[in-house]
């Protein structure tokens, strides 16, 4: 027989002895009777403090990938297979606009937004990693639905699919003829510039002009959707005042400036040094108190469209006939370029007091002193209107 070794335990007095270990009782608690069975009284007091740490770590995992997920949703997704692009070159057609001044994560919101791409981080990504980086112009472009990152981006870049109107306004356009260009080109109705043009004070125009010709600067417009027929007109406007104070021209001077200006224009070749010696030519006749006798401002004042009068018009007493009225005419007759401009305020030195144009086709000009010499070139211009007479008309 086994010797007896003291009071023998049973495996439930073992865990509540274990658990009295646990949760000794101080000097004032009150002593409470033991317990039989697996002690569950005591061991409630250790299961809080697990489940609290169990949660605080739940709630770490979580908010951890909260954070993960709200700051990088597309990275987030793509680790679970979801992608992040489309694929193709999309459907339909979206115009997206990129505002001067805008990132390359501006653009990718944008594209977003107008659902082009799938997803921010598919665009802007593809922007980074390109190398050189890409230079996206503002402007409003003609892109497509569910487009592929790749395939947005080389659109982009694709100056065809920029919507735009260009305006191309030759050197010595008429204020007319500007209307009709600007008209043509961009779609606005006619008449509706034409009433803005009427009243030229509007748009900055000086009140000694009498109307708004050759304040529109000749040259070449790019005119995005949505911009109105006054933004236009005061564009060009803008823009001659910009070349009229980088070439030292006063506010004072400026509508004498370009009246001559306007005249040397229509009546010079385009060339520099040509250009000076018209307008030489023209300050000594006024310096002499000789009328200009320009066939440019007869035809203007007539409302002819070349520099060649008919013989009614000759005869058409108006302020811009310059064979029946001394100096200037009232107003500029086109619109003058950064060279007549120039010409009209560094003309050349010389005493010549006449210039013809003997031929129209090339520019090439005759300049004299007296009249006997003038009338040869006169003789010689003739000769050559007669053989080409569609510059009659």
């Amino acid at each position: 027989m086994a010797p007896d070794l003291g009071p023998r335990y049973s495996r439930s007095s073992t865990i509540d002895e274990f658990d009295r270990i646990l949760t000794l009782p101080s000097d004032d608690d009150p002593v409470e009777p033991p317990r039989h069975g697996r002690g569950h009284g005591p061991r409630r007091r250790i299961w809080p403090w697990v489940l609290a740490i169990l949660l605080v770590v739940l709630l770490a995992i979580g908010g951890a990938g909260w954070w993960a997920y709200s700051t990088y949703p597309d990275q987030v997704k793509s680790l679970f297979g979801w992608s992040n692009d489309y694929t193709g070159s999309g459907t339909g057609t979206v115009e997206v606009k990129i505002k001067p001044g805008d990132l390359g994560s501006d653009v990718a919101d944008t594209l977003v937004a107008d659902g082009v791409t799938k997803t921010r981080a598919a665009f802007y990504d593809l922007l980074v990693a390109t190398s050189p980086e890409p230079s996206l112009q503002p402007g409003t472009y003609r892109l497509k639905e569910h487009m592929s990152a790749k395939s947005a981006l080389a659109a982009l870049e694709d100056p065809s699919n920029r919507i735009q109107a260009v305006v191309a306004i030759p050197e010595g356009s008429t204020a007319a003829q500007i209307l009709r260009l600007t008209a043509s080109a961009t779609g606005k109705p006619l008449s509706e510039l034409q009433a803005i043009a009427k009243d030229p004070t509007s748009l900055g125009v000086p009140k000694s002009a009498p109307n708004i010709e050759g304040w529109l600067f000749p040259a070449t417009y790019t005119f995005q959707p949505g911009v109105t027929s006054r933004e236009m007109l005061q564009q060009m406007v803008d823009r001659m005042k910009q070349a009229l104070d980088q070439a030292g021209v006063p506010s004072a001077k400026r509508q004498q400036v370009l009246t001559l200006a306007g005249l040397v224009q229509k009546e010079g070749n385009g060339d520099a040094s040509e250009d000076a010696k018209v307008a030489r030519v023209f300050l000594n006749r006024i310096a002499q108190g000789m009328p200009l006798q320009s066939d440019a401002t007869v035809s203007y004042g007539a409302g002819g469209t070349t520099v060649v009068p008919t013989k009614k018009q000759y005869a058409n007493d108006n302020r811009y006939n310059t064979y029946l009225h001394k100096g200037l005419p009232a107003g500029p007759i086109s619109s003058p370029g950064d060279t007549a401009i120039q010409a009209a305020l560094h003309p050349a030195s010389g005493s010549w007091l006449y210039f013809v144009t003997v031929n129209l086709a090339t520019g090439e000009t005759v300049f004299s002193d007296t009249l006997a010499q003038h009338d040869k070139a006169v003789a010689q211009f003739s000769r050559w209107l007669n053989a080409h007479p569609s510059y009659k008309k």
